[in-house]
């Protein structure tokens, strides 16, 4: 692992006083403050929200036309088709819609297009393919807000059309249609623009029933998997809707889901948003990858627990021909770099690669090299790309600057799909990188933490149970990340058949055990003995009837004292916090000061001021020293910094417990609790 980029917050955690007093735990309101919530109301909205959280359905643009267009359809029973997506927002938009639409004595065809076959979005064939069938109304779920032309073509054909999507909306045109439902086309109010496409169809049909509760008690747990398998954000409205399906999935799941979390091995009581996104969301969109999400939207419609069940084996099989599928494919993208390691955006194309898989490479290509990245899945003349992005950079602006070159684009800032013309990919890598170039998103740190844990007495039972309340985590509501620094590593040894490290850290006399999966100590250049920084989340492991809080590492290292001495070095006094651990005796004064020859003069630079640090000293605490005697005047220099000081003498004695410095690590020693 690399061991540069850490962000360690050494300011003291702020815990609101309002939420203290309310009975709210100091881990918890920490790490509600770090998210903007400081008071109990604000707290109530977030962790226990209720169905306030939902917004008026009628507030979206095109709604009121959309539920007319569909009232009338059900009270002249015509023939519906609901048109998706293959992904598992699609298919559960459209298992969600086409039940309901059933639901109203309506004949309705739930359409998902062959990946392969088709491609994204609509296809003219599939229209008339409908029309034949006797269908007069169209609803589209997670697309149709980039389908111009194929919108004409329902008006040719007499098929009404409603298009539903999340995705965003080219910028001149929007489809006409009876009703267009985006809560990012221009003019829309309506308060939460980050619903996922099940999301949208779900507010469709609460907007026709004018019931929300009784459409969340129906199909909460489809809309909880589609929000989450799309990674929409967590927070607010969308939050609540996942909370719901959890508690449906945990208690009553559909025999779909109750089929598919038996066979992927997930207790339905202890279901999570995670076990969402790593558990179910890849089994269901295995089927769409390799061309069979028809499977997917059967498993999710059957009523029959014996037909579920051998509709989830079959999930499961697909699931593993991707995986090895996909290994095919990194490794073929990995030869075609040839060992090097690019600079700017990853554009990739061949021939031989399976089109529904890409995606999935492109995204382990971009968190690997940390750059964008591209895969192109050429078929003649043409080809079709699966792109990612990474570090905040935005792929839905990046393909509209360079759309000269493409035959089609759609999707979102972190994730989108294109199509281009094989002799174009040249041109397209050279417009991409200068786009890139011009608009390299600031580079991300490779470890983030979000609070510095100085006191083990924050990581008791209770307190770890507490941040529970914070589920469901994902997008824009990730698990909390803490951090120890210089702590002793006092155990490292593998477990798991020598898969991962099982650990021990001593943090001010407690002992604690810790956990990283996929990793040694060896290759993480680590030992017992050693002092250690460490990133991780806590968590309650329960084993044989005992429960104990253990850290879920994310990353690992020998101590690395440098940035916390820079900012004490720079008078920082934000980090006194981090640094009062460090804070020196006077044997460490008498030490630093004794150790000065008469002709000091200090390094102008951090690097030169730490190569004189004595052995056995703590960085951190040779620094606050040489700050201290700066204060007193023992040190001076011409602008008052550190570097370059020289050794004065000053007239009587001089209180180094009285300097600013000494009194705010006094002050910061205090606990938080």
């Amino acid at each position: 692992m690399n061991t540069q980029g850490w962000k360690i917050p050494y300011s003291r955690p702020e815990i609101p006083a309002e939420l203290k007093q309310a009975g709210c735990g100091p881990l918890l309101s920490a790490v509600l403050a770090l998210r903007g919530v400081r008071t109990l109301a604000e707290a109530r909205e977030l962790l226990d929200g209720g169905l306030t959280c939902l917004h008026d359905p009628m507030q979206m643009q095109g709604m009121a036309q959309a539920v007319r267009r569909i009232r009338r359809a059900i009270e002249q029973k015509e023939a519906v088709a609901v048109y998706g997506d293959y992904d598992v927002d699609g298919i559960t938009s459209t298992c969600l819609v086409t039940d309901y639409l059933r639901s109203k004595g309506l004949r309705c065809v739930g359409y998902i297009p062959d990946r392969n076959e088709e491609g994204y979005g609509l296809n003219c064939a599939a229209l008339d393919s409908l029309r034949a069938e006797g269908i007069t109304l169209l609803i589209t779920v997670d697309c149709g807000i980039t389908a111009l032309e194929e919108a004409e073509h329902t008006k040719a054909i007499g098929l009404d059309m409603i298009v539903t999507d999340h995705h965003e909306c080219k910028p001149d045109a929007l489809p006409d249609a009876v009703a267009v439902i985006d809560c990012k086309q221009p003019g829309n109010r309506y308060p939460n623009p980050d619903l996922a496409g099940v999301g949208v169809a779900m507010k469709l049909v609460c907007a026709c029933e004018g019931d929300d509760e009784a459409m969340l008690r129906r199909y909460a747990d489809l809309v909880a998997v589609g929000t989450v398998a799309d990674v929409m954000p967590l927070m607010g409205e969308n939050r609540y809707l996942v909370r719901r399906g959890l508690e449906m999935l945990s208690r009553a799941p559909r025999p779909g889901f109750a089929a598919m979390l038996k066979e992927a091995g997930v207790d339905p009581a202890k279901i999570t948003a995670s076990s969402i996104g790593f558990s179910l969301a890849p089994r269901l969109n295995a089927a769409g990858r390799l061309g069979q999400a028809t499977k997917a939207a059967d498993l999710l419609m059957s009523t029959d627990p014996g037909e579920a069940a051998a509709l989830a084996v079959q999930l499961c099989e697909l699931n593993r021909q991707r995986q090895n599928i996909e290994t095919e494919i990194w490794n073929d993208a990995l030869s075609k770099l040839e060992g090097k390691h690019p600079t700017g955006p990853i554009v990739l194309a061949s021939d031989q690669w399976h089109q529904g898989v890409i995606g999935i490479a492109a995204s382990r290509l971009a968190e690997q090299f940390s750059l964008p990245a591209i895969m192109v899945c050429l078929s003649g003349d043409h080809g079709k790309g699966s792109c990612r992005s990474y570090g905040g950079f935005n792929l839905f602006e990046a393909l509209s600057a360079c759309s000269q070159h493409l035959l089609g684009f759609g999707g979102h800032a972190l994730a989108a799909g294109m199509t281009i013309r094989s002799d174009e990919l040249p041109a397209f890598r050279k417009a991409l990188d200068a786009y890139y170039r011009a608009n390299r998103p600031q580079a991300l740190p490779e470890v983030t933490c979000d609070m510095l844990i100085r006191d083990a007495s924050l990581l008791t039972l209770e307190n770890v149970r507490e941040l529970d309340r914070l589920e469901p985590y994902g997008n824009a509501n990730p698990k909390p990340v803490f951090c120890m620094i210089d702590v002793p590593l006092t155990a490292a040894d593998q477990v798991g058949g020598g898969r991962h490290l099982k650990l021990q850290v001593d943090l001010s006399g407690t002992r604690l055990d810790g956990i990283f999966f996929s990793h040694s100590a060896q290759a993480l250049g680590i030992s017992a003995g050693d002092r250690v920084d460490l990133a991780f989340t806590p968590q309650v492991n329960e084993f044989r009837g005992h429960s104990s809080v253990q850290l879920v590492l994310s990353a690992i290292r020998r101590h690395d004292a440098k940035d916390l001495c820079c900012r004490i070095l720079d008078l920082d006094e934000s980090a006194a916090y981090a640094a009062a651990p460090f804070s020196p005796s006077r044997a460490d004064f008498i030490r630093v000061w004794r150790g000065c020859p008469e002709n000091l003069s200090l390094p102008e630079t951090p690097d030169g001021i730490l190569s004189l640090c004595p052995q056995e000293m703590a960085p951190e605490r040779f620094c606050l020293c040489l700050i201290t005697l700066l204060e007193t005047g023992l040190l001076q220099s011409k602008d008052g910094r550190i570097y370059g000081a020289r050794l004065a003498s000053i007239e009587g004695k001089a209180d180094l417990n009285a300097t600013r410095v000494m009194r705010n690590l006094q002050e910061e020693s205090a606990d938080l609790i």
